[in-house]
């Protein structure tokens, strides 16, 4: 039994950690200005790093697009694996097309607070002359730039994917797909990481949390809606039917590919790793991010459980994954039970947001909506609560203001695309499956015929 000093110095010792919790923040930043101050770095050395940073983060976030492919070739039926890789490499290979052709300057080129830059094909100017290095500390290598920054648009694009999956075609798909990498995503993102109206405004999304995320998730919703369900979804009476995918071990795998590849996602972010202070930076990034995830899928697990009795694998997956949205508008300033939280509460949001989709009768097959727009949502309202910088009414804004351009451009051009061309496969088609229909190959052939009843 506890003697009440006992009892008191326990007391005291909790109270003296939650103190230094709260003073975390605080102490890790007067530490890393210390440290900065301390150990000047020589300009051609920072610009070496920050260019090392750009790339090693990028090929990171390019990672991801095995993750969305392994993720959503999981979640679907086996008839419909071969049509989700082929959409998968065929979108990312578009993303890094259009986004040289027109996005990046569209993106970045004289945007000077306005809506977006001057369109054209991309080309780097270095700081070398004569091999000489004539810059300073603070820049890259034009290309690693680039290259980081195109991969963050094949990231939105695969979000717009895993919707829409077993029922759509092929080339109005990738139509659009060059509409949203080309145009729509370099248009918004001008507007914030541009320098746009919204950056002068005060908007803050350190990695895309709206950007990004909620970017690819509004373009999903606009085509699940004018798309409709896949048949079989729902029933005459609203009952919903659940349609499990082929392959939970291939989705796990790209769930644990799209954690890894999301250090790169954050940690990128901090776009320098110059000097000691970017490196203190980063690992505290890499940190928040990696609790957020946990915490997302621990409480979807609990919540799943409480709810429907068993846990959900699935929901563990996209939980991790809402935690990982959650976090990405802010993982720096966070402290360590901040990040908990909002990836935390990234979990609660996965879990319910799904069957209110359902009731809404969007047919979302891998859960791409709840994961990417509503968690996108919330993490970057969470912003203000940690970083002191930023508030209410400008986060609100950006979200607004994004969400609707984006649901308004992609629906018009979903629209155009169902009148002109048809987005949909018939009955028949998808009752079959996209691989044969469209493709006229399977993904597992050896299974027969048999595969076509999953």
């Amino acid at each position: 039994m506890m003697t009440r000093n006992t009892t008191q110095l326990a007391l005291a010792a909790v109270a003296g950690a939650a103190a230094m919790a709260v003073a975390a923040p605080a102490m890790a930043q007067d530490a890393t200005e210390a440290v900065a101050a301390a150990l000047p770095v020589a300009p051609e050395t920072s610009f070496i790093f920050n260019s090392f940073s750009f790339l090693v983060h990028g090929f990171l976030v390019m990672w991801m697009a095995a993750g969305f492919a392994m993720l959503e070739g999981g979640l679907v039926r086996s008839k419909n694996t071969t049509m989700q890789m082929t959409k998968n490499i065929a979108l990312y290979s578009i993303s890094g097309l259009m986004y040289w052709v027109v996005g990046y300057n569209l993106m970045y080129n004289g945007v000077d607070g306005g809506y977006f830059g001057i369109p054209g094909p991309w080309s780097a100017s270095d700081p070398i002359t004569d091999g000489a290095f004539t810059g300073d500390a603070s820049g890259y290598a034009a290309a690693s730039d680039w290259f980081f920054q195109m991969v963050f648009v094949a990231t939105a694009a695969s979000i717009v994917s895993g919707t829409l999956a077993e029922r759509i075609k092929l080339w109005p798909f990738l139509i659009f797909i060059v509409c949203l990498t080309g145009f729509i995503y370099p248009i918004q993102g001008a507007w914030q990481w541009g320098g746009g109206w919204l950056a002068e405004a005060g908007f803050s999304d350190f990695a895309g949390s709206t950007l990004v995320h909620s970017v690819g998730g509004w373009a999903a919703l606009a085509g699940a809606i004018l798309l409709g369900a896949r048949a079989g979804k729902f029933g005459p009476d609203g009952k919903v039917h659940p349609m499990p995918g082929a392959n939970l071990p291939l989705a796990t795998l790209g769930t644990f590919i799209l954690w890894l590849g999301w250090f790169g996602f954050n940690g990128g972010s901090q776009l320098a790793l110059g000097s000691a202070a970017d490196a203190i930076a980063i690992a505290t990034i890499y940190m928040n991010t990696n609790l957020a995830a946990a915490a997302g899928v621990v409480i979807a697990l609990i919540v799943t459980q409480a709810i429907y009795g068993k846990v959900d694998l699935t929901m563990a997956l996209n939980g991790a994954l809402g935690g990982l949205v959650s976090i990405t508008a802010e993982p720096l300033t966070p402290s360590p039970m901040m990040a908990v939280m909002i990836g935390g509460i990234g979990g609660v949001l996965v879990v319910m947001a799904v069957p209110l989709l359902d009731k809404l009768k969007v047919d979302d097959v891998v859960g791409a909506i709840p994961v990417h727009l509503v968690c996108g949502i919330w993490g970057t309202l969470a912003v203000p609560l940690t970083n002191d910088g930023t508030n209410f009414g400008s986060q609100i804004l950006g979200i607004v203001s994004i969400g609707i351009f984006v649901f308004a451009v992609s629906m018009v051009i979903w629209f155009i695309l169902k009148m002109t061309m048809g987005i949909r496969v018939s009955e028949e088609e998808e009752a079959i499956g996209l691989d044969k229909a469209e493709l006229g190959m399977e993904a597992y052939p050896e299974f027969g015929r048999g595969s076509q009843s999953i």
